[in-house]
């Protein structure tokens, strides 16, 4: 990350250019009102960036949420934005806990995964549960983000964390968010093959036949604590704001596993948001309220909202 200040330096006193109009040396200044100062102006916010299996490195900038990112990472690679699943922070390799989410450390490296291989896979549902966590890029590729182990899923062999789920039976999921996918998944009934099409990001040579399991982490999908981050969001400019304080991180912690039991997804943009709402609701009731107007199309359940508040509102008390 670079910050570019202002371009040019002031001349001296008495220089014979002054604010680009020519003056003859010694000739006095005509006295007048002071001009009002000019707003100061945002410093550019430049980023690095790199292909994850390998490219030169390139710079960035000017970008307000995810889809425009993308968006400026093909331009400067000269490939399609549809290309890219998702992006890590600080790691070419495929690590869920380094994932892009809402929010870019002002010193973070941004390594793109683009599309690899693709492959399809037939699975029977023998549990309710297929043993995936699911998300999504933010930009139309819903992808796995973790396998349980002893699961369905960690049975076959040729699936891995990072693949974006294309298809099922066929029918295209481009375009869905995560929860979306997760519900599909849910909904096919027990004992009936499916298929999977999935997409696995392009590795380079030293990250061919990783098969990559990620364990939970306090620090999952977050920039650290205490610096300055640029807060990507889907409506509006970015936003340059200081990273989440330690309870926060936790508290988002907190909802991030509990949208993990309940639905099957991690969202770490997700989690905070709802703490955001949590934390400015006295009741459940309230939080319900302000979830439905903020993330209606999400329809959690009650005791999902209640676990959610009392995570956030009341983190130290017992569970019965």
């Amino acid at each position: 990350m670079q910050r570019a200040g202002r371009h040019g330096r002031q001349p001296p006193e008495g220089c014979p250019m002054e604010n680009g109009v020519g003056q003859e040396p010694g000739t006095p200044e005509q006295p007048g009102p002071a001009a009002p100062r000019a707003p100061r102006s945002r410093p550019r916010l430049v980023f690095h960036t790199q292909l994850a299996h390998g490219s030169p490195t390139a710079r960035i900038e000017g970008f307000t949420n995810v889809k425009e990112l993308y968006a400026k990472i093909a331009e400067v690679f000269d490939i399609s934005p549809t290309e890219i699943l998702f992006c890590t922070l600080n790691t070419h390799k495929v690590d869920m806990q380094k994932l892009l989410g809402g929010q870019i450390g002002l010193e973070d490296f941004i390594f793109a995964h683009v599309r690899g291989e693709t492959k399809e896979v037939e699975v029977t549902k023998t549990e309710d549960a297929l043993g995936l966590t699911i998300t999504d890029n933010g930009a139309g590729y819903a992808f796995i983000k973790r396998i349980k182990e002893g699961s369905i899923i960690n049975r076959l062999q040729t699936v891995c964390v990072g693949d974006s789920i294309e298809a099922i039976n066929d029918h295209t999921i481009v375009g869905c968010r995560h929860y979306e996918v997760a519900r599909m998944l849910r909904e096919l009934p027990r004992a009936q093959p499916f298929t999977l099409r999935l997409v696995q990001p392009k590795k380079a040579f030293d990250m061919i036949a990783q098969r990559t399991r990620t364990s939970k982490s306090p620090g999952e999908g977050r920039v650290a604590s205490g610096k300055e981050t640029l807060r990507l969001r889907t409506q509006g400019p970015a936003v340059l704001e200081e990273g989440p304080s330690p309870s926060e991180e936790e508290a988002a912690r907190r909802v991030d596993d509990l949208l993990e039991s309940y639905m099957g997804i991690r969202d770490s943009e997700l989690a905070s948001t709802m703490v955001e709402v949590a934390k400015g609701s006295p009741s459940v009731a309230q939080l319900a309220q302000g979830l439905d107007s903020v993330l209606g199309e999400f329809a959690f359940p009650p005791e999902f909202v209640a676990e959610v508040w009392a995570a956030v509102c009341h983190p130290n008390e017992d569970k019965e």
